[in-house]
This record gives C-alpha cells, sequence and structure tokens, in this order.
C-alpha cells in the first residue's frame, strides 16, 4: 500500500505496529522511520531482518512470531513524508510515537494535515498549563490528543476502582472500555485545517478522522478479517483485488474506528461544515488511475479544444499535440479526443461540401488530414519539481527534460504541449521553453488542465507564499507597469483591517489585485516573464477556465487555488497575511 502511494511523498516514510494481548515486560509497539526518495525500502530492510535467521518452519509459526518478533501484530500504520508548510527532517517524519507505562495510554499517530491555527491551539495548551516541547501541528496535535487519550484512560480507571477490580483486571477494563470517540471530539473540535489524522493505541483501538470540511480525502474497505485505510481508492483496489463500489470513501467529520476485539464503527465526530473536497488533489496530486480522476482529467483536456484552436489560428494541419510527463498524460488523452471528435466533424463537413459523390483521391485528401501528436518531451529525472526544495529546484528544473528530436517540421508545425498545471513557472523558463525551441516550432503553445494559480494553500500541499505563482508576479507586474499602486496600497491596508476582525467575518482581500485585469492580460504577462531570453518563437499560454473546473470535477468544490474562496476561515487569514507579508519583505516600489 505505500509503494503504491508513493507519488504523495519522497521526502521520507514510517510504519508503526502493535500486538494485542502482551505479556508485561515484553514490547508490543514498535516504529520505524527514514528519510529520503529510498525510505520504504528502507524501514522494510530494517523490519525484515529480524527474520533473516528464521527457517521456513520457523516463519510459519504464528505463535513464535506473536511471541517473539516484532512488527508480527495485528495493527499497522504507514506513511510517506510530504513536508508543507512545515519544517523537514525526519523527526517530523510520521508517525509519531507517545509513550506511557500505562497501554492505554501509548499513541502513535501519523496524517495528512496542515493545521491553520496552530498558533491558537499552543496559546489554549500553555493556558492550561501544558508546555509542548516543539511548535509543530504534528507534536501539538500529538500531545493534545494524548492529552485527552490520559483523561478518557483516568475515567475508565476510576470506574474500574469503583467496580473493585485490581492488578490486571484495571488493565483489562480501561482497554474494554477506552472510547476513542471522546477523545477525538474533545481534541479535534478547535482545528482549522485540511486534515485526515490516523492513529493506533497501545491498547489496541484504531482511527482514522477526516476534516469537518472533506478537504483531503480518505477511503476505507472492511470484510470480516480486516479493516483498511487510504487516502485514494486504487491502492485498496489493488492490495485486496477490489471493485470500486466495494470502497467507502470517508465523509467529513466521521472517523473510523476499530476496536481491539475488531468491533467496527463510524462515528460523527464533528457536524460537517461544507464541502470543499480539494480539487487540486484531482489535477494533480492523487494517482491517475482512480475511476473518476481519470474521467475529470480527460475531460480537462476536452474542455480545452476552442481555446487550443483560437491559439493556432485553426491550423490543426501544422500542429504537433504533446503532453509534459507524467501527470498531464490523462489530460492529453481527453485532449486528443476532443480534436479528434473536431476533426471528425470538419471531415462530414468537407464531405458534404463537395456536392456531389466524392472520388476515391477526394476522399484521401479529406480522410487522411489526422490530428499529429509525439512524444516531444522525455523526462530523465525522476522526480517532481513541484515538490522540491526551493534551493535546488531552479537548478534541477535546468536538466529535466529533454526532446525528441525532428518530431516537429522545423518553421512549419505548431506545438501544442499540456501540462497538469503551472504553479511557479521555473520548469518552463529554466527547461521546458528551451528545449522546445530547438525544434525550431512554428508557434510554441502552452496548456495547462487547471486555471491560473493565484492563491497559497494552507491545507496540506506546498504553496505557502503568493510571490511564488507566476500568475501573482504577473499581475504585480502589471499593476507596476501601469503605475496602479493604489491597488497594491489599497490591499495592502484591506488586508491588515481584516486581520485585526473576528475570523468567522474575514475577507480575502487579495482578490482585489486581479480584479482590473483579465485571464488573457495576466497570461501575456506571464509568457513575457517565463520566455527565455534567447528564445523568438511565439508563445501562448492556455488556462482551464473556472467554470470548465467545475465542470470536470463537480463533486469537489475546493477550488481556493484558483478563486481565493477559502473554506476555512484560518485559510483566509494565512492568505491575508502571505500579502501583508509580501508588501513588507518582498514588494519594492
Amino acid at each position: 500500500m505505500m509503494e503504491k502511494q508513493h507519488n504523495r511523498g519522497q521526502e521520507g516514510a514510517g510504519m508503526a505496529c502493535v500486538k494485542l494481548d502482551y505479556k508485561p515486560g515484553h514490547e508490543y509497539m514498535f516504529r520505524e522511520k527514514a528519510e529520503g526518495k529510498e525510505a520504504i525500502t528502507e524501514i522494510f530492510e530494517r523490519v525484515q531482518r529480524n527474520y533473516l535467521h528464521l527457517s521456513a518452519e520457523q516463519l510459519a509459526d504464528a505463535y513464535l512470531a506473536k511471541e517473539e518478533l516484532p512488527f508480527a501484530g495485528e495493527l499497522y500504520m504507514g506513511h510517506l513524508r510530504y513536508s508543507t508548510t512545515g519544517k523537514s527532517g525526519l523527526a517530523y517524519v510520521h508517525p509519531f510515537l507517545r509513550r506511557n507505562n500505562w497501554q492505554a495510554k501509548n499513541l502513535c499517530l501519523c496524517g495528512n494535515f496542515n493545521m491553520t491555527n496552530i498558533g491558537q491551539i499552543f496559546e489554549k495548551l500553555t493556558e492550561q498549563g501544558q508546555c509542548p516541547r516543539i511548535y509543530s501541528d504534528s507534536y501539538i496535535m500529538l500531545e493534545l490528543m494524548g492529552h485527552r487519550l490520559d483523561r478518557e484512560v483516568e475515567r475508565n480507571f476510576v470506574e474500574a476502582q469503583q467496580k473493585g477490580l485490581t492488578s490486571t483486571d484495571v488493565t483489562e477494563y480501561i482497554n474494554d472500555h477506552v472510547l476513542m470517540s471522546n477523545v477525538l471530539k474533545t481534541s479535534m473540535q478547535d482545528f482549522d485545517g485540511g486534515y485526515v489524522v490516523c492513529g493506533i493505541t497501545g491498547s489496541g483501538e484504531m482511527f482514522s478522522m477526516r476534516d469537518p470540511w472533506g478537504i483531503r480525502p480518505a477511503f476505507y474497505y472492511k470484510n470480516d478479517e480486516i479493516v483498511a485505510v487510504a487516502s485514494e481508492r486504487p491502492v485498496l483496489q489493488t492490495t485486496f483485488g477490489l471493485q470500486c463500489e466495494d470502497i467507502e470513501e470517508l465523509q467529513p467529520g466521521h472517523a473510523v474506528l476499530v476496536k481491539r476485539n475488531g468491533d467496527f464503527s463510524i462515528e460523527k465526530i464533528l457536524e460537517a461544515r461544507g464541502n470543499a473536497a480539494c480539487s487540486f488533489e484531482r489535477i494533480y496530486f492523487s494517482r491517475g488511475n482512480d475511476r473518476d480522476i481519470y474521467r475529470e482529467r480527460k475531460l480537462l483536456g476536452e474542455q480545452l479544444v476552442q481555446p487550443v484552436l483560437k491559439a493556432v489560428d485553426n491550423d490543426v494541419e501544422h500542429t504537433v499535440f504533446s503532453f509534459i510527463p507524467n501527470t498531464a498524460e490523462v489530460a492529453f488523452y481527453g485532449l486528443l479526443n476532443g480534436f479528434a471528435k473536431y476533426n471528425h466533424k470538419r471531415k462530414i463537413q468537407q464531405i458534404m461540401a463537395l456536392g456531389h459523390a466524392p472520388t476515391e483521391a477526394e476522399l484521401h485528401a479529406i480522410l487522411d488530414n489526422n490530428i499529429r501528436s509525439e512524444k516531444v518531451t522525455w523526462k530523465d529525472i525522476k522526480l517532481r519539481t513541484f515538490i522540491t526544495e526551493g534551493n535546488t529546484r531552479n537548478d534541477l528544473a535546468s536538466h529535466v527534460y529533454d526532446i525528441t528530436y525532428e518530431s516537429v517540421r522545423a518553421h512549419v508545425d505548431n506545438v501544442v504541449v499540456i501540462d497538469d498545471s503551472i504553479v511557479r513557472g521555473t520548469t518552463l523558463k529554466e527547461s521546458i521553453l528551451r528545449i522546445l525551441n530547438r525544434m525550431q516550432p512554428k508557434k510554441i503553445v502552452v496548456v495547462s488542465s487547471a486555471p491560473q494559480i493565484r492563491y497559497p494553500d494552507y491545507y496540506g500541499i506546498d504553496m505557502p507564499r503568493l510571490e511564488e505563482f507566476c500568475a501573482f508576479r504577473a499581475t504585480m507586474q502589471l499593476l507596476a507597469e501601469r503605475k496602479m499602486y493604489d491597488v497594491i496600497e489599497n490591499t495592502y491596508k484591506a488586508c491588515k483591517q481584516e486581520l485585526e476582525r473576528n475570523e468567522v467575518d474575514m475577507r480575502n482581500c487579495v482578490r482585489d489585485v486581479y480584479k482590473p485585469f483579465t485571464v488573457e492580460e495576466i497570461n501575456r504577462k506571464i509568457v513575457e516573464m517565463l520566455r527565455p531570453e534567447e528564445v523568438e518563437t511565439p508563445i501562448e499560454i492556455v488556462f482551464q477556465s473556472i467554470d470548465g473546473l467545475h465542470t470536470a470535477i463537480p463533486n469537489h468544490k475546493g477550488d481556493w487555488y484558483f478563486t481565493g474562496k477559502y473554506p476555512t476561515p484560518g485559510g483566509t487569514r494565512l492568505c491575508n497575511q502571505a500579502f501583508v507579508n509580501y508588501v513588507e519583505k518582498a514588494y519594492n516600489h
């Protein structure tokens, strides 16, 4: 399952395991963590070293495994690290482990999340007299949830004493009566952000909870023997040989709860606060082999036929279509399908326009004009530059891609390449536009299956600063060129004022900087910014429309990257703060 979700994180990996019904004095909770792209291989190699000296007969002995071998247990947890707005390093690789001499108080935690109000939670904990040792949402969540777990265990300890229980009977009573729903309801109510949080306790409780806005995805499967939860549906399908219909999506504000005896339940922990499932998950982050994501990405591409036609002046005969690997491949198939339909209609019109039964030569002249697609680019570095650390991103970008030589007729063919999204524009400027120019095309058209990304993300994808976005930088340049400094100043003042208001009533003032300009104006400025100095070939960028996004992905309304409509108050606050930070630290009038 971890290998199948490798796309979700390349910085590190960790796994944990719990043995049930352990003997006192024996370890029952295990964890391994590692950093780097080979982290999954590393942690499993460490685990498997414990098994190398065993014979086949010993490996088949379940009793031996249960009694003597580490990581031979009933509960497992795995996580892939992708740092977002937080810190990097082994200390921040999940799962996190909180130890205690009381079995039920041990807690192992992992998740896909970023909390937008961690400062407020930190203050709340310190006001209670707690002293968190690390300022990080992961550690603070662990300690807060651990604190509530302690209280839940102590509640059951008192009940056990009142019943006259002693010794291991107390332990058994606590283990049987701990309610993780109580822990979650009292620890998660104050968090603002996108998250799926998973945990296991030393006593054998397992839980997975999704945020009440439904921002981050979670799916689960259960049968008589297992319960499994994953970020993506195809992972469960492939691992267990399932159909889509066999798998359920965990609903916002709900939790999967599995007790140590195997009892399974879905419980509402928090009231749902809207439908804000992340659309960028569908466009870029998730694996494209999910049935619905595949269809959505194809439709995103197909919807771009008309703007691409306009960009190449309807000259389909002299246009080569391709994609920038690899997350754009499915959208590319959709774009080809759309052009195939367009070409089919055009051929029918041409035949009907003849006014007579066509000759074989006339039919060939019409029917042989097909849409041309080639693999014009090759990705040489197996790395997602979007996720790469900022200080190495530029260096890598210039070496990521190469071309298929003579796949495009020099000075004759337009070349259209589709990407899943254009975020920073670094790879375009440093690599893609340069290598495409080597083919000497008549025109280069870069197509984004996503709309312009204008606003930061604070819910778990690495886009926290406005100045990183090429759309924002282009807008700032337009404002400067047209001496519209008052727009910047007024937006800055408005953001400052909003930051003093109650979060619930806060408005995203950053949207104001885009209002003076059309999408096309910003597109042209992006091209000016990203064009390498030595490239003279005409270049045009085509973005997906907001309406097109909603048509292709109707059930995932979390579009704040493109519209600035954040689902949580914390997101709006941080966006306003990002503009204030930009003006105070990066903007030069």
